[in-house]
């Protein structure tokens, strides 16, 4: 039975995400900006999910946000990852502060998943 719902599970995640499912290579996930306009004030860093950790899920979570001028996440919006990584890459970034600037800007996040 906890076999048929882990297929299950991965079956979805696989569907709805295109999981990346290899086995772990380190125990850390590192967070980086892609074109990143404005510099980084404070990152948190993402908790890896358990379900992720148990099924062996690695791979990176892609995110635009909007960042408001004094700094703040005031909009995300996920353009590729894990469905099992998401939620956990959104929660840390909208934690993030960037430098204050003169209008509101749109940065890339990439948020990579190793393994634990």
């Amino acid at each position: 039975m906890k076999l048929k719902s882990t297929c299950a599970v991965l079956g979805l995640a696989v569907l709805l995400g295109g999981a990346a499912v290899v086995a772990p290579k380190a125990s850390a996930q590192d967070a980086s900006t892609d074109t990143a306009k404005r510099k980084v004030r404070s990152k948190v860093v993402p908790e890896y999910p358990d379900l992720a950790k148990q099924m062996n899920v690695t791979g990176k979570v892609k995110i635009e946000a909007t960042v408001a001028p004094d700094g703040h996440v005031s909009e995300t919006k996920v353009v590729g990852g894990s469905p099992l990584l998401v939620n956990s890459a959104l929660e840390a970034l909208k934690k993030w502060k960037f430098e204050p600037g003169p209008k509101e800007t749109t940065e890339v996040v990439e948020f990579t998943f190793n393994g634990q």
